[in-house]
């Protein structure tokens, strides 16, 4: 995850004045806007801070690398260069992500959960005899699904006008359609987002995208596996905690073993702090 701080600058243009040389001497590379204005801003002697435009683009860099000095004649910026990163970039969309250990879900009721800032519901299905984990919020009305439940036959039910959809995001019945309309259950806006899931090592796992292209991405790529979990010859323990805060400050606090004595003083057995 990459944070760009930027702000927009008026391009620098040099105008010669009498009592300069006519030789410009060399200056420094710096960074440009590559917005017009008309300002016209005269460079001075001082060392100039270096400048990262952030108008259109906040993955893009220009930079100036020519080391020629301006002319007389010259009334636009230096020649830029884009920076590209390097490398693929990664999706965080194309992922398989832990939801929750399976000994903490109750296949009577829907539950409601927040990963990588998506809402989604996992429950039970039944008819399929696998979980699901959809997009929490009813095309209808947006209502959560996961303050539903799960119908006398299998299907995951709205809480606000008992709209029921099964394992495949489909709508199967509206209560309040009239028996000779149209079928309005069957048209792919009366539909839920599902997202592939699975069960591994205990756990399930959704992939947060939608796209039908996805559909099958099990076959392709499966999640981490770890076979120790599995084997009875070893003891593991599962848990879940809504924290609220995000990964990178769960992860750095996990990897700092100098606050535990204290932090976790009297609670866990660790060495004697210091100075106490």
């Amino acid at each position: 995850m990459e944070t760009m701080i930027s702000f927009s600058a008026p391009s620098f243009l040099h105008i010669p004045t009498p009592h300069e040389p006519t030789t410009p001497p060399l200056r420094k590379s710096m960074f440009f806007s590559t917005t017009t204005t008309n300002t016209t801003t005269q460079l001075t002697n001082s060392p100039l801070l270096s400048i990262v435009h952030g108008n259109k683009s906040k993955s893009k860099l220009f930079t100036a690398l020519s080391p020629s000095p301006l002319t007389e004649s010259s009334n636009t910026p230096e020649a830029e260069t884009e920076v590209e990163p390097k490398g693929e970039k990664f999706d965080w969309y194309s992922q398989w992500y832990p939801v929750m250990p399976i000994c903490d879900l109750d296949k009577r009721a829907p539950h409601g959960k927040k990963v990588l800032g998506i809402d989604v519901v996992v429950w039970w299905d039944r008819n399929e005899s696998a979980w699901k984990v959809f997009d929490d919020a009813c095309p209808h009305r947006l209502a959560p699904l996961s303050e539903g439940r799960i119908d006398q036959w299998g299907r995951l039910q709205c809480v606000y006008h008992g709209w029921c959809f099964n394992g495949s995001g489909d709508c199967k019945l509206i209560p309040q359609a009239p028996p000779d309309a149209p079928p309005f259950h069957t048209f792919k806006k009366a539909c839920v987002a599902a997202y592939p899931s699975t069960v591994q090592n205990g756990m399930l796992w959704f992939w947060p995208n939608s796209d039908p292209q996805y559909k099958d991405i099990l076959e392709r790529k499966k999640p981490p596996y770890i076979p120790e979990i599995d084997d009875p010859s070893y003891t593991s323990l599962m848990g879940n905690r809504d924290i609220p805060y995000g990964y990178e400050v769960l992860i750095e606090n996990l990897m700092d073993p100098a606050h535990v004595p204290y932090a976790h003083y009297g609670i866990m057995r660790t060495q004697k702090p210091k100075g106490i």
